[in-house]
């Protein structure tokens, strides 16, 4: 069984589930601006910075004060592209979900630390200067310990928005579900070697998979032991 709710090992190339929700379950997510925010921390976060160039940007007498101190502000950003990868993800009003590769010990630790931080900084400020804890806890994890999992686990993340009446297209909530479809390019998310397990069968087995009905019981107990209701 998968550990749950915490990362108590580093495993090299681990992939684990993440997942975390307001506290008593209120919104975390109240309009598109607040996705838009949380989405840009994560680009932010996970795209390679370029160090030599900042570094040459600021050294450069050529460069206005502007320029050099936009470069300063990106080299103190914090920045986890070499320690983690992101594979999946999806944001509810009061949850989300985040499927993660981790490549360097305590990657996922000091990641999410900065994220929770962060947003929640920005949302007590934003709405109506809330004060106290935004997460309902320390965000939870679980490590997925089988191919099977994984891939099954990626179909749970984006099948999460699924509301009554609604197709998976026509979901409002942000999720990397377009990634895989190839209708966007985060670049910042890694589908590919998910996507590398469906190649041989067609360029929509993926969408199939996820979007089969059929599936549904399949899934539900391939993946009891990587998630918790929300």
């Amino acid at each position: 069984m998968p550990a749950r709710n915490k990362v108590k090992d580093y495993l090299p190339n681990g992939y684990y589930h993440i997942y975390n929700r307001g506290v008593e379950k209120r919104t975390i997510f109240v309009d598109h601006q607040d996705e838009a925010v949380f989405l840009s921390y994560l680009k932010e976060y996970l795209s390679p910075k370029d160090v030599s160039s900042l570094a040459q940007i600021i050294a450069d007498p050529d460069s206005s004060p502007k320029e050099k101190s936009e470069a300063a502000k990106l080299l103190r950003m914090n920045n986890f592209a070499g320690e983690i990868d992101l594979r999946a993800y999806c944001l509810m009003p009061n949850h989300f979900h985040l499927l993660i590769k981790q490549k360097n010990e305590r990657g996922i630790e000091k990641f999410m630390r900065s994220l929770a931080t962060r947003y929640a900084q920005y949302f007590n400020h934003r709405h109506d200067k809330r004060v106290g804890g935004l997460f309902q806890d320390t965000y939870k994890a679980v490590l997925v310990e089988t191919e099977e999992q994984l891939l099954h686990l990626t179909r749970y993340i984006h099948r999460n928005p699924i509301q009554k009446g609604l197709t998976l297209k026509e979901c409002p909530q942000p999720s990397s579900y377009p990634n895989y479809l190839g209708r966007i390019n985060q670049e910042w998310v890694k589908p590919q070697d998910i996507l590398g397990y469906f190649a041989a069968a067609g360029t929509n087995s993926y969408e199939s998979f996820v979007e089969d009905q059929r599936l549904e019981e399949a899934s539900i107990s391939v993946i009891q032991n990587s998630v918790i209701d929300l």
